[in-house]
Order: C-alpha cells, then structure tokens, then sequence
C-alpha cells in the first residue's frame, strides 16, 4: 500500500489544475479560470510501487455556478515517454523531490488498475492516510471473466468524457477481448444512465449493444456541505476496426447508393432495443404532469430557435399547432430510451448488425432529466433527424445537389423496419411522432446558428416541411 507524506508540493495539484482545466474539452466553463477546491477522490495502488496514483474529484466555482469534475492524477518520478500532451505539470514534493503529475488517463499504470478496480482486483485507498482502504468506492464486475491490462490508449474526440481503450489478455496469458472504460468526468449526483441502462440491456441479454464489463461509483462532497454518489466509471466491451453509422450513410450517400436496406434493419434493431428495455426496466404512464413538462420544453425551444433565426415567423402558428396537437394526443408507456439518439451513435459490426452506444442522453441535460423514463417516440425522432443531416452534409459540399430523395427513402425504410419489429408503426402516432422531430429541428436551428451558421438551413428547411405537411 502506498505511504502518504506529510509534505509539502509546489506548486500544489489545485494549483497545476486550475489553468489545466479550461483547455480540457470535457470542461463546461468555456474557458473560465475557475476557483477550485477538493472535494472527493481516492487513490489505488501501483503494484510496483513506482507510480502515484489518485483520482481526485474537485468543485469548479466560477461566475456563481459550480461543477464537480473528476480528474486521474498520476505522479511519477520521470517523464512518462509518448505522453508529452497529457502533462499537466511538474510539481516539488518536499520528500520525493520533482514529480512529473499527468492526465491519469493516458498512464498505462492507472488503466491498468482501474480495470482490476472494475473487476474486485485492486482495492481503493483513502486519499489522505496511508494504508487505509476506502469501502465508499465500490467496483461492481458485471461478468465473471478477469482479464489483465496489457497497454492502453486514449480515444480521442470525445467531448463529455475519457474513454480508454484497455488491450488484455486472460487468466493464460492468452489475448482476450479489448475494454472500453470510460471515465466520467463532469459528476452529478445519481446513477448515470448510460451504466444504468446499457447494462440493463446487456444482463438481458442484447446483443445490439456492447457487453458491459462493470462500473465504478462513489462518494464526494458539495460545496454546500452535502452529500453526492454516483458513477466514476464504466466498463464496457469495445469492438475495434468497426465504423459508425454516420460513416456508412455518408459513403452510402456519396456513392448514390440506395440505403434503405441498412436503414430497415436499424429500424428492427432500435424497435428491439426498445422492446428489451421496457421488460429490463420500468414503465409508466404518461400523467398530464408529464405532458405539460414535455409540451412546455418543446414550446421553450421554439421560442430560443424563433430568437436565433428569425425567419422562421412564418412557421410560428403552424409549430404552436403542432405542440398543441401533441398536448391533446394519446401518448404511449413512457421507457427509458437512448435519449440522444442519431447515427453516430450506432456501430456497424460485421457478423452481429447494428450496435447501440452511449446511453447516457445529451450530456448538457442534467441528470435528473436524463435519467427520466421518455417516449420511444423520442429516439425514432432523433435518428429521422440524423438521415436528413447525413442528405444535408453532402448538399453543403455539393452546391445545387440534392439528396432530399435518399434521405427520404432512408426515413421510411427505418420507420418501415421499427414497425415489423415492435408491431406497432411510428406513423401510427404522427402527431406526436411529428412534434418531436420539430422539436429536434428547433433544437438544431439554435446549435447551427450558433455553431455552423452555414448549416443553418439543413433544420430551417426541415422545419418547413415538418410544418407544411401536417396531414401525411
């Protein structure tokens, strides 16, 4: 077990931190210098006693709000080669002299130990007293099968979180199947729906969906003096040489190439990972309550995308129309569902199909709301979407080029394909099914102008036609 000195480090780790921090995609202050202070973490052990190892959860306070980050601290005595880009900074330790302290997440040591941690290997040590464990950090192994690190990298890309992918082999020595663990780093207090619900799925047996290895949860304070838990990490299979389906529909759609097919058997997987989850996990009712709130949001970002671009007046009493029809429809169980569902959130495996990722809803959403059982509806609305912006991003670099027709044949083959499997149509609930994809849009025309003004009209176009054909 590691010893803890009583010393002294210059600069100190909040110190190193609080310039680091803003240069990190996954932090949420748009470059705010933030005031930060400790409040959670635990440490793990190097089995070779050589690295330091500390996961360190910290309250980011700047312009009233705050934000609690999680970050994997390594602490090593010289250079780590290759890692140039994940130092944070070196630091004078008044008993161990100069430490070289790096984004924990690309050590191959605290990988390492964080799958051992995932399965029950390792076990986790307090952060301030020496050789004492720590029973508030808990992994929880979803399969029986241990396997052991052998390397690790870093995925690059992402935006909320750190997913390493971990290379292993098992009990012989023999390669095994590679481990995606995916490090959250802005907490929130509750069980992350992304561990919640794809290992729901996977202990039910899914195969459109990765199978999870396990996750890790634990404790940290609020600056207010309470209490928070949640998840720190989950563990899942990762499924290397594969591209998305975003990547599928582009070629398809540069090719000219027909999609309705692939789109038809996404519709069957998506209806079936639909149907597992309302036998994995509770539904309930719509109440009016829940309605209102729906209804009430969709009515929020319509007025937020008629501020962003204001053309779109035109369609204003046809939208309020839409919403309003959507309040007074009959609405199905609401599930859990993905949540922020598109293209590139599915996998295209050779042998297997279509596999479903990241569950975890958008992650700007708080938590609360996104752990929340939806419509099903809500998902089949988000991938409509995500056909039309394939067409969309083709046109943008194709002046005067349409894949309007593709787009189209896309959409209806995976509402075809969701039917077959669920039994029940999409269209058969058009009004709501309608509403929500115009929410989408709305959503999209605040995030383009915003973002891609040159993009705009690839959700004002779709607004248009959402509006113009109410009766289809």
């Amino acid at each position: 077990m590691a010893e803890i000195h009583r010393t002294t480090m210059t600069p100190t780790k909040l110190e190193l931190l609080a310039p680091w921090l803003p240069g990190q995609r996954w932090y949420s202050g748009r470059g705010r210098l933030p005031r930060l202070s400790r409040v959670g973490g635990y440490r793990l052990d190097d089995p070779a006693g050589e690295v330091g190892i500390e996961f360190l959860v910290v309250a980011a306070e700047s312009e009233g709000e705050t934000t609690y980050y999680q970050v994997p601290l390594t602490y090593r005595g010289a250079p780590l080669a290759g890692a140039e880009r994940a130092l944070i900074g070196t630091s004078e330790h008044g008993v161990l002299g100069r430490r070289w302290i790096y984004d924990g997440a690309h050590d191959p040591v605290l990988a390492a130990q964080l799958l051992a941690l995932v399965q029950g290997r390792a076990e986790p040590q307090a952060q301030g007293a020496s050789n004492t464990p720590d029973p508030s950090v808990v992994g929880h192994a979803s399969r029986p099968q241990v396997v052991t690190a052998v390397a690790s990298r870093v995925l690059t890309g992402e935006q909320s979180n750190t997913s390493v992918i971990v290379d292993t082999v098992d009990a012989d020595g023999r390669p095994a199947e590679p481990v995606i663990i995916k490090v959250f780093r802005a907490l929130q207090d509750g069980d992350n729906p992304d561990v919640v619900v794809q290992s729901a799925l996977s202990e039910a047996g899914s195969t459109q969906v990765p199978h999870s290895i396990g996750h890790v949860c634990g404790p940290w304070r609020t600056v207010d003096g309470g209490a928070a838990h949640g998840h720190l990490a989950f563990a899942q299979e990762f499924l290397p040489g594969v591209e998305d389906a975003w990547r599928v529909a582009l070629a398809a759609v540069a090719a000219g190439q027909d999609f309705s097919d692939r789109a038809r058997t996404l519709g069957r997987a998506t209806a079936e990972v639909h149907a597992t989850l309302t036998r994995a996990l509770p539904t309930r009712p719509a109440t009016p309550d829940d309605v209102a709130e729906a209804v009430t949001a969709m009515r929020s970002r319509h007025a937020a995308a008629a501020s962003e671009a204001p053309g779109l007046a035109i369609h204003d009493r046809a939208v309020t129309a839409a919403f309003d029809a959507a309040a007074a429809a009959k609405w199905p169980l609401l599930q859990r569902i993905h949540g922020d569902y598109h293209l590139g959130q599915v996998l295209d495996v050779p042998g297997r199909g279509w596999v479903l990722l990241d569950f975890e809803g958008e992650p700007l959403r708080p938590l609360r709301e996104r752990s929340r059982v939806d419509l099903a509806l809500r998902d089949v609305a988000g991938m409509l979407r995500s056909f039309d912006y394939a067409a969309g991003s083709w046109e943008q670099a194709h002046p005067g080029h349409s894949a309007a027709a593709w787009a189209e044949s896309a959409r209806n083959a995976f509402l075809d394909g969701y039917a077959e499997a669920s039994g029940r149509d999409p269209r058969d609930d058009l009004v709501l099914l309608r509403a929500l994809e115009l929410d989408k849009a709305l959503y999209e025309v605040v995030y383009e102008a915003r973002n891609r003004p040159t993009w705009l009209t690839i959700p004002t176009t779709a607004v248009a036609r959402l509006v113009n054909h109410p009766k289809e």
